[in-house]
């Protein structure tokens, strides 16, 4: 396939992506952007286009593999580290660090502290970022232990803390 006929092919599918943004994003100006971001994808990838193949299958899964990565750049953005001593990741819409959320911090840490041994030393290195195996390492125990107390942890702690969002 030609550089020019890709290149109608491409500009031929414009309304399906079109409706197909928009339908990811729910919003006209994202779509536009999603749809102008996977058009740059498209002609840039060209030469992995194989001829003879779903052009718009191809360009849809560029779209929808664009969005998704978008989308998890955007919740990365989002997530915020607090400055207690386990640092614990929060994904937060603009919330405020005034002095309620410092109460609530140091109310969590206290109810953490309040947790069984047992219990409170993986969740507090899961929450520090060990991983499962990692901890299930330095603590010699099974994975699943290791996950079944972190579950617990939280479900104590949520119990604990029922006013909490």
């Amino acid at each position: 396939m030609s550089q020019a006929e890709f290149n109608t092919a491409l500009i031929g599918l414009e309304p399906n992506l079109e409706r197909f943004a928009y339908s990811l994003t729910s919003n006209l100006e994202d779509s536009r952007d999603l749809l102008q971001e996977t058009y740059l994808k498209a002609l840039t990838y060209r030469d992995k286009f194989e001829d003879d193949t779903n052009m718009k299958a191809w360009t849809f899964t560029i779209m929808k593999n664009t969005f998704i990565n978008n989308y998890r750049k955007a919740v990365k953005q989002n997530t915020t580290f607090d400055s207690s001593d386990n640092q614990f990741l929060m994904n937060s819409k603009s919330e405020s660090n005034g002095p309620e959320s410092q109460y609530s911090h140091n109310e969590i840490n206290k109810k953490i502290k309040d947790l069984d041994d047992d219990f409170r030393i993986p969740f507090q290195m899961h929450t520090s970022g060990y991983k499962y195996k990692e901890i299930a390492e330095e603590l010699n125990l099974k994975i699943g232990t290791v996950k079944s107390r972190i579950f617990f942890s939280r479900q104590k702690l949520m119990n604990a803390l029922p006013d909490y969002e």
